[in-house]
């Protein structure tokens, strides 16, 4: 009776261990990393509220995340795919839930074999990441293209392109506006400025957007006569807007970006090659003459760095949202209004933490399996002395 009483506390024990450990460590763990976040607070000083203190301005809650680098078909193991995918899905539906933003933005890199997958394979991984990012109504998804999406500039082509476009069902040159807040969509992996027929149209796209902004802030100032040049433009909101784009605008290196998710000491240093891990200088400029955005947000270096182009024009580089990229993935959480935007950074479980709480619950079971096997043997030690008085 004692024996299966034993065995009965051990049973309870391991399967309560090991049902603990994986409910906290594949749902419950997302929670209070994500309570720790809040939306920020459009400050007084910048225009966030009026005398009275109620907002002066319409407010748009916009999630940001970046570089998500679903695996594919070809390089991705299964096992890699399913933890780092799990990990994705389970910390944007908590984000969802908890957090309920108006906007997501997503800055490029999807996918990571979306440069040369097959429309067979092509068509899974597009059938994933809708499963892993889906959302109701009240939420909009909105997709920038990168370079493992459509291939780097030498690998790009227009079915590459128009298949990614199709999928989102949107241009991968546009503005979204929302609120009264105009957030500019640039494809810069086509920004190469070699007179390639993407780059020539995406520029061309470019131009047209820069002069119908131009021209909203002229007709939204006092006294300013409409030009001939203003004609037939499209009317937005008479506010700069917020750019988004895959690839970071120029910058030597990360030497002077800081932070928990900065780049590694050993890595900030090197140095970027242009065209390939940031933009061009003569592409960064064009971009800032035309639209002179009040803020840049910007993925592809899988770490996070802010910069301050020509000494007005911020630039938040967001780190990667998966544990594949990095032990502890973040995202950004912006409080925008037309006049005004104040950021902050939400910090998800850290892939270490899990493996060390995995690690923790097995060498606890270990030990409690070695004190079963000792509890055994003296039971039977008992039993066979008590058999060899009897005698």
């Amino acid at each position: 009776m004692l024996r299966f009483s034993a065995k009965w506390v051990s049973a309870v024990v391991l399967v309560f261990l090991v049902g603990a450990a994986f409910i906290f460590c594949e749902y419950l763990i997302y929670y209070p990393a994500i309570l720790k976040c809040a939306w920020p607070k459009l400050s007084h000083a910048r225009g966030g509220e009026g005398s009275d203190g109620r907002p002066t301005d319409s407010t748009v809650h916009a999630m940001v995340l970046s570089d998500t680098h679903l695996l594919g078909a070809v390089g991705g193991h299964w096992f890699d795919k399913l933890r780092r995918e799990w990990q994705m899905e389970r910390a944007f539906q908590t984000a969802l839930w908890l957090l309920r933003p108006e906007i997501v933005f997503i800055l490029g890199d999807i996918f990571d074999e979306g440069k040369w997958s097959s429309q067979k394979n092509w068509e899974d991984d597009v059938r994933r990441f809708h499963r892993m990012f889906r959302h109701t109504t009240d939420t909009e998804l909105v997709v920038l293209v990168g370079n493992h999406d459509i291939g780097f500039h030498y690998e790009m082509d227009w079915f590459k392109l128009q298949r990614f476009e199709k999928v989102f069902n949107a241009s991968s040159t546009r503005i979204v506006t929302k609120k009264g807040v105009n957030f500019l969509l640039v494809n810069s992996v086509a920004l190469h400025g070699d007179g390639c027929p993407i780059c020539q149209s995406v520029e061309k796209e470019l131009i047209k957007l820069s002069r119908e902004l131009n021209c909203s802030l002229q007709n939204s100032q006092s006294g300013s006569e409409k030009t001939e040049s203003c004609d037939g433009a499209h009317p937005y909101p008479p506010t700069a807007p917020i750019m988004l784009q895959h690839y970071p605008l120029y910058r030597e290196s990360d030497a002077g970006c800081r932070g928990e998710d900065a780049a590694l000491p050993e890595e900030r240093h090197l140095l970027f090659r242009e065209k390939y891990d940031v933009l061009s200088k003569d592409a960064s400029q064009r971009l800032l003459q035309w639209f002179k955005p009040r803020l840049i947000l910007s993925g592809h270096t899988h770490s996070g760095c802010e910069v301050l182009h020509d000494n007005k024009y911020p630039e938040i580089s967001v780190p990667s949202f998966s544990w594949r990229n990095r032990n502890n993935p973040s995202f950004i959480l912006a409080s925008v209004s037309p006049r005004s935007y104040t950021l902050s950074k939400c910090f998800l479980p850290q892939e270490s933490t899990v493996i060390s709480v995995y690690s923790s619950a097995g060498a606890f079971l270990l030990l409690l399996f070695l004190a079963h096997c000792l509890v055994m043997k003296g039971l039977c030690s008992l039993c066979l002395l008590g058999k060899h008085k009897s005698m």
